[in-house]
């Protein structure tokens, strides 16, 4: 069993897990009752910044629609349109070692596709985690459970891997957005 943070912590990931070159980005959530007559279709996206924090080119925005960087360093297995199950609804795999050089963080995100038309916001989600897996080993290194303090956001900022003096660290964020996907890639610099 990993560690398990609260909104805001950081850790080391690199530095204190020798070895750590693949990791296993699961995300995972569940739907309160709603009787709005839409399913919901949570998706997860990651967001290869610079040091400044900004997407400088549209391959480094990884999404449903480009699910694998050019250089192979992060990959989206798919999309899950209805969350059902147990587990890990979407995954983002990340080697380390195939980031390049002008990537300094990786934000890992989760937006309501369709949610104004469909009235839905994160205030309707419950149970919404983030885990950190070594693929190698298959051990869950960390884990973040986000808690129940949304309301009316349509997108939030999960996570942050990001390097720091050649090592990569994580950082529980949990930061609600209005104005989903949209306002995500508004906030990275990319064109909308």
């Amino acid at each position: 069993m990993g560690i398990n943070l609260a909104k805001g912590q950081r850790i080391d990931l690199t530095k204190t897990n020798p070895g750590l070159t693949k990791a296993i980005i699961g995300l995972g959530w569940d739907t309160n009752r709603y009787n709005g007559g839409n399913d919901f279709d949570l998706d997860a996206s990651a967001f290869l910044a610079d040091a400044n924090g900004r997407v400088t080119q549209d391959s480094d925005f990884i999404f449903y629609n480009n699910l694998v960087h050019p250089s192979g360093c992060v990959e989206h297995t798919g999309d899950n349109r209805t969350g059902e199950g147990d587990g890990d609804d979407e995954q983002i795999k990340i080697d380390f070692s195939k980031v390049p050089s002008h990537v300094h963080r990786i934000a890992i995100t989760v937006t309501i596709h369709d949610a104004e038309a469909r009235f839905q916001n994160f205030g309707q989600v419950s149970n919404a985690f983030v885990r950190l897996v070594d693929e190698d080993t298959n051990n869950e290194v960390l884990r973040f459970d986000l808690g129940e303090d949304f309301s009316v956001e349509t997108a939030v900022v999960i996570c942050e891997l990001y390097r720091h003096n050649g090592e990569w660290k994580f950082n529980a964020i949990g930061s609600g957005f209005a104005g989903g996907l949209a306002a995500l890639c508004r906030n990275y610099g990319l064109e909308v």
